[in-house]
């Protein structure tokens, strides 16, 4: 089974930027699998931030259009996301996943293995 670390997490101003990351033991060539990057704030659910389907397509949740951006590299083993114009808000444990037939690639329940996750805190 593949396993997924994170990294790149940390404490950051009011506007700035972080770019995490998420490195596979094997590669993301599965054709079924889904990608994912997931946060969650204390007493709050975890949440969808940004996932990749099957067919390369990005999805990124509304409250960060336009500020956060999914991506991984040419030899698919490494997952990115790249956030600009950081607010408060988007302070939360970041969690990235990989699951397969996702219905949905930011609903945390149709993932099945996960990172441990890496703390970003914006103040």
């Amino acid at each position: 089974q593949v396993q997924l670390v994170e990294s790149g997490g940390g404490s950051v101003q009011i506007g700035g930027s972080l770019t995490l990351a998420c490195a596979a033991s094997r590669g993301f060539d599965d054709a079924d699998a889904e990608w994912g990057w997931f946060r969650q704030a204390p007493g709050k659910a975890r949440e969808g931030v940004a996932g990749i389907g099957t067919n390369g397509v990005a999805t990124t949740t509304d409250s960060v259009k336009g500020r956060f951006t999914i991506s991984r590299d040419s030899a698919k083993t490494t997952l990115f996301l790249e956030m600009n114009s950081l607010k408060p808000d988007d302070t939360a444990m970041y969690y990235c996943a990989t699951g397969v037939y996702c219905a949905n690639v930011l609903s945390p329940s149709e993932y099945d293995t996960w990172g441990q996750g890496t703390q970003v805190t914006v103040s």
